[in-house]
């Protein structure tokens, strides 16, 4: 059979968030001339979603959404978006798929964008229970703001004391909510960084008088005609106008399941994002890829990882090779404090923190991550030099004198800590 000119093929992408937009518009300029269309069941033109839980929930007034691209400059892409639209099926035989209205689409590549939903523990009496949300999208986030809004009481109830929650706990405070965190493990952010800064986070929270508990199971909400009742395996009980859950999250795997791709901790790809099979690529968060600088497969929740193997797949259909091999990065705004996070920690067996003068009253903390004498990552508070030179020291891997390192009277400067 002869295959199509180019210009004939096409690409479909589901999914457009950061992933599945960036990788459109990274086709274009890696040279693919065939049709793109973009799918997503969220009706509004791609956006912006990490201010979700920061400037837009702490908004006094609606913001307005930050969108990804104009709306014109799909136009002069030729790229084409189906807004609203529900995927339910995959069939990767055929090479087509299916919308929830019956309507069928082919395809030559297929770009899996995925993501994940909110992760929604079983708890009784949650269902029943009034004003519960949980925060992904757009429409979530409006919930929300409206729900503290309306509120006579603003009393809030976050679970969940993870970065998500804590956004959320930050951005509602500043709106004049109550707020209380109920976190299950023994201390916040427990998965994902060190009890130092654990430990600096709780302080934070605490000093802009939200009331953060840890080691709180909630198990049960019981709900009145006015408000909700958060009741914990301990025994203790938490009046909650709002409740707020943010837990963790759930891959969306289903359309992956159906077009039979690997599957282990997310959609399995390789170092061009090609999943298991070859005319079907998977970007973004519901992606499980190897990563060369820590010499293991993970799955990254980020921007950064989302735009970056949306331009490695995009590369990979347009025949050439752009290996994946990227230290990864994250932030989060929480009141008057950025934290950078670049690198991963995982397998850290030592922690050196430094605590510097900051700009007036602000607080400047950083923590280095070692494996041994390796610099696995850097968290940063309100320390850019901190995050910008742990990168290159990560990225190079140059030996760091932990003696050095350990001397706040030693500026962080390019080679301030390398060893001689």
């Amino acid at each position: 059979m002869e295959s199509l000119p180019d210009i004939e093929k096409k690409c479909i992408i589901i999914g457009a968030s950061h992933a599945g937009v960036n990788c459109a518009f990274s086709l274009r300029r890696a040279g693919w001339s065939g049709h793109i269309e973009v799918f997503d069941k969220d009706d509004n033109l791609p956006y912006h979603k990490p201010p979700l839980s920061k400037a837009y929930l702490s908004a006094k007034e609606q913001a307005e959404i930050d969108l990804l691209f104009p709306a014109e400059n799909y136009i002069e892409n030729d790229i084409k978006l189906h807004l609203g639209k529900t995927i339910v099926s995959i069939d990767s035989n055929d090479k087509s798929i299916s919308l929830d209205d019956g309507e069928k689409y082919k395809y030559d590549k297929l770009v899996l964008a995925t993501g994940a939903r909110p992760f929604i523990p079983i708890i009784e009496g949650l269902e029943m229970a009034e004003n519960v949300f949980a925060l992904r999208n757009l429409l979530d986030a409006s919930g929300i703001a409206k729900a503290v809004s309306l509120s006579e009481n603003k009393q809030v109830v976050v679970i969940g004391g993870g970065y998500i929650g804590l956004e959320i706990a930050a951005s509602l405070k500043k709106s004049g909510a109550e707020i209380t965190v109920l976190e299950r493990e023994e201390r916040v952010l427990p998965r994902v960084t060190a009890p130092e800064m654990s430990d600096f986070f709780t302080r934070l929270h605490k000093d802009h008088n939200v009331e953060l508990l840890t080691n709180k199971n909630v198990i049960a909400i019981e709900s009145t005609e006015n408000y909700n009742t958060v009741m914990c395996d301990d025994n203790t009980s938490y009046r909650a106008d709002i409740i707020v859950i943010g837990v963790g999250i759930q891959l969306n795997l289903e359309l992956a399941h159906k077009a039979n791709l690997e599957i282990e901790n997310g959609i399995k790809v390789n170092e061009f994002c090609q999943t298991s099979n070859e005319h079907i690529f998977a970007i973004g968060d519901c992606t499980f890829h190897y990563n060369p600088r820590y010499e293991r497969y993970v799955r990254l929740e980020s921007v950064q990882n989302a735009v970056d193997q949306s331009k490695v797949a995009a590369a990979a259909i347009c025949g050439k090779e752009v290996h994946y091999d990227t230290i990864p990065w994250f932030w989060s705004d929480q009141y008057d404090v950025k934290l950078q996070m670049v690198g991963l920690s995982y397998g850290y067996t030592e922690v050196i923190k430094r605590v510097e003068p900051g700009k007036g009253d602000q607080v400047c903390e950083s923590c280095w991550y070692f494996k041994d004498e390796e610099l696995l990552a850097v968290d940063a508070v309100n320390n850019a030099k901190a995050y910008v030179l742990g990168g290159k020291f990560i990225k190079s891997k140059q030996p760091i004198d932990k003696v050095k390192l350990r001397d706040i009277s030693i500026p962080i400067k390019p080679k301030s800590f390398l060893k001689e």
